[in-house]
């Protein structure tokens, strides 16, 4: 924690902040109450410690004062002139703790486990703030998944044992796949559970504003500065750091971080200070690491740092039995936030669903879904609600797309009498209409090709759920 120590004699100041640094924190110490709100202004601080006597200065006003403008910073009194009246009265104007000087360290180190507590509920209702907040902007929970692919099962049960250690955990697998999803799932397994969780995204900012973003800087550092920052350790402080995009991250910034990694140790940029750093730090990428090193674009010793517990995400193609689950959770969920009344999802909807490849995994899914919903006319959602690249496949079901994969020829439709042996002769009409409307310029051309007439093709594809002109 960071303290500002206000006490008007310099020899308690100073053993004070070296009895503070001792305990592995950080001490400013200033000399009235001018210089604490001065640097109050321009420095953010976990604690106060304040004098009841500053010269000609009464401690217990300044105390008003502090408490009135920095409500979220709590103050611990202390004096060599203490009284049962006094403390009672410290505490009755705002005061967290009181200390009768000379304390011992013993003494101290209850007052840090007190402050500590502060700090970790002072956290925690600030996180449930932004929850509740998050939740209101939605209109409604956004969907919490279990699995029952047996590959997802398996990732879970390692993250899950990992959640309990404080090791680093490194999440891989392609954009979409749920990362940031179960890396806030092990936050919330772990015993940091009441803790911070915070997310650095890697590629978002330039490498200077990056740096700025997860180790802060103090005023003057760059072009900019105009006033001290502290970064996102420091927000993350007792809880969990997470790193999205690990891969993205500039070489330049990589010794910080292994530092941090190791040491637990950072400086804000423009700062001499060594600041120390309780966070649990779990990265993601959808980058290849290895590769990454080999092409020296990534440390070495960093990627066996995050690599202590790794696992990789498999893609939502080769998660058919949490696919469609996903997607009635994402139809009420939307349903919910845009005030419709869905029963569920279409047959037809399903299968073009089930047979859509998603490569961009859960996100697209999501994105997919949330058009569906709000394009929605009818009671189901219906395959003609989903996006044209999903609805419009020439395979549209799990048996046309096995069969499709088995035919001869680079072109799709290039049918075997060996390929279309096992499908009912509905199936090929199907296969066969789908096949040329992807590939006829116009409905009228599409009718000649498959010589019937343009009327008899549009009742056909309009039974088929398509809309392709």
């Amino acid at each position: 924690m960071d303290f500002l120590v206000i006490d008007d004699e310099r020899s308690i100041r100073d053993a004070t902040c070296m009895l503070i640094d001792d305990e592995g924190h950080y001490a400013e110490p200033v000399v009235n109450s001018a210089s604490a709100l001065t640097r109050l202004k321009e420095e953010k601080y976990d604690a106060i410690l304040l004098d009841l006597k500053l010269g000609a200065e009464n401690g217990l006003d300044v105390l008003e004062i502090l408490v009135k403008q920095y409500p979220q910073i709590p103050v611990v009194m202390f004096t060599a002139q203490g009284t049962v009246k006094t403390a009672v009265e410290a505490v009755r104007r705002g005061a967290l703790d009181f200390l009768e000087k000379p304390f011992t360290r013993e003494e101290f180190r209850a007052v840090l486990a007190r402050l500590n507590r502060f700090r970790q509920m002072s956290q925690r209702i600030e996180t449930l703030e932004k929850e509740v907040q998050e939740v209101r902007q939605q209109n409604g929970p956004e969907p919490r998944f279990d699995f029952e692919t047996p590959a997802m099962k398996s990732v879970m049960d390692v993250l899950m044992r990992a959640a309990k250690a404080p090791a680093a955990i490194l999440i891989l697998g392609e954009s979409g796949t749920g990362k940031s999803v179960v890396a806030r799932a092990i936050h919330e397994q772990s015993h940091l559970h009441d803790k911070p969780f915070v997310t650095v995204s890697c590629p978002s900012l330039s490498k200077e504003l990056l740096q700025s973003d997860l180790f802060g800087h103090v005023k003057g550092s760059f072009t900019g500065a105009v006033r001290d920052t502290w970064g996102k350790i420091k927000q993350a402080e007792g809880g969990t750091l997470f790193l999205d995009e690990i891969g993205e991250l500039p070489l330049e910034i990589q010794p910080q971080l292994l530092r941090l990694l190791q040491e637990r140790e950072y400086e804000r940029v423009g700062e001499t200070v060594t600041r120390k750093a309780d966070v649990r730090v779990i990265a993601a990428t959808n980058r290849d690491l290895k590769e990454c090193v080999r092409n020296r674009t990534f440390r070495e010793d960093l990627y066996f740092r995050l690599n202590v517990i790794s696992v990789e995400m498999p893609p939502l193609r080769q998660r058919q039995d949490d696919l469609l689950r996903f997607a009635e959770y994402y139809t009420d969920h939307f349903a919910h936030q845009v005030g419709r009344k869905l029963r569920g999802i279409s047959a037809t909807a399903r299968q073009r669903i089930m047979s859509y490849p998603w490569p961009g995994n859960l996100r697209e899914l999501r994105n997919a879904i949330e058009r569906a919903v709000i394009l929605s006319s009818a009671e189901q959602l219906e395959a003609t609600d989903l996006p044209s690249e999903v609805h419009d496949q020439v395979d549209s079901s799990p048996a046309l797309l096995n069969t499709a994969s088995n035919v001869t020829g680079n072109a799709v439709g290039s049918f075997s009498v060996q390929a279309l042996a096992g499908m009912t002769l509905e199936q090929v009409e199907e296969l066969q209409i789908r096949h040329t409307l992807e590939h006829a310029p116009s409905l009228a051309e599409a009718a000649q090709m498959l010589g019937i007439d343009q009327a008899t093709l549009y009742r056909k594809r309009k039974k088929l759920g398509l809309n392709k002109d």
